[in-house]
């Protein structure tokens, strides 16, 4: 376990490990215990195979930077997840620093666990999704990628390529305008709320769908198809309805989380520049409109007075800048770089 402070694995590391508690009797709980927990991340990666990257995905960027000048030929770096644009970023980011290690960048499409964190060195899992796509850039290493995974994780299975698993990113439609559109229950209750069944409410339900129809259109200009949001509640958590509202409604993995304490959290904080961001961005670049997503993008900018647009993720951090549709479908498919 790597973490750039020692102040948060403190106490992973005097333990040794990580207790994981839940209340559903399917989920394995127990003490977790680490054989390496370091803030030194050469000493973290040295010998590994497999490189699981789980943090908020405005640190991609940093730690594609401390990886790079350690990085060894065959190593597989998987971002979970990589919210929308995360694979590219990160390989664009290794290339900026002059690594030469033959590696695969994967990305998951979404966390595989609906997870807190409660005390340092504690964690409670509320449930394990059915299945989470994996994808690898160039898309044909993916199965190799992730045979090696479902020794450990069978949950995860093979995604068809990683502008599909950022354009899946449901997080982008769940977090940012739940959490901008109850801004004021936030504030006066500090998140004494249950942020999905009670904080997805008809009317904010329909401003989901809208965001919703105008990210899967981005994703079939591009040249992919890209599942709804109510498609993804069935896929994820076998939960069922009519509309997206009701399938919310059916979906017992999100009882008992909480609405966040303060508006100034990673729902906004990470998903606004790296889901939201990137879905407009490469709107713009295939010539889709976003006015709906433009939208959350601007009320967050305006809720914590910064530019999400200026430190977001945009085609260009994701190494896409003057590359035609069909050149990018050929480097998300190929690895081939015209």
């Amino acid at each position: 376990l790597y973490n750039r402070g020692e102040e948060r694995i403190r106490a992973i590391k005097e333990r040794k490990g990580i207790e994981i508690l839940s209340n559903n009797d399917n989920i394995v709980h127990g003490f977790a215990e680490l054989k390496i927990v370091t803030s030194n991340i050469a000493e973290a990666i040295h010998g590994r195979d497999v490189i699981m990257v789980v943090l908020p995905a405005t640190g991609h960027r940093f730690i594609a930077e401390q990886l790079a000048p350690h990085l060894v030929d065959n190593q597989i770096i998987v971002l979970n997840p990589g919210r929308t644009g995360g694979a590219l970023e990160v390989l664009a980011v290794l290339r900026e620093k002059g690594c030469t290690a033959d590696v695969v960048v994967c990305e998951a499409q979404t966390l595989l666990y609906a997870s807190r964190s409660i005390n340092p060195g504690q964690t409670q899992i509320f449930r394990i999704k059915n299945s989470v796509p994996v994808a690898a850039i160039p898309a044909h290493r993916t199965p190799e990628v992730v045979n090696i995974l479902r020794t450990a994780l069978p949950q995860f299975i093979p995604g068809d390529n990683v502008m599909k698993t950022s354009l899946n990113n449901i997080g982008s439609i769940f977090h940012p305008a739940v959490t901008v559109l109850n801004a004021g229950r936030i504030e006066s209750t500090f998140g004494d709320f249950e942020y999905y069944t009670e904080g997805i409410t008809p009317s904010i339900a329909l401003i989901l769908e809208k965001m919703d129809k105008e990210r899967v259109s981005v994703s079939e200009a591009l040249g992919f198809q890209a599942m709804t949001a109510r498609e993804w509640l069935y896929f994820a958590y076998d939960a069922a309805g009519r509309t997206l509202y009701e399938a919310m409604r059916n979906n017992r993995g999100y009882d008992g989380i909480m609405a966040p304490k303060t508006i100034m959290n990673r729902y906004i904080t990470e998903d606004v520049p790296m889901s939201l961001v990137p879905i407009a961005s490469l709107g713009r670049l295939c010539g889709v409109s976003t006015p709906v997503i433009d939208s959350i993008i601007l009320l967050s900018s305006v809720l914590h007075n910064t530019d999400y647009w200026a430190t977001g993720r945009t085609a260009d951090r994701m190494g896409l800048t003057g590359m035609t549709l069909k050149e990018i479908r050929s480097f998300i498919i190929e690895g081939i770089r015209k």
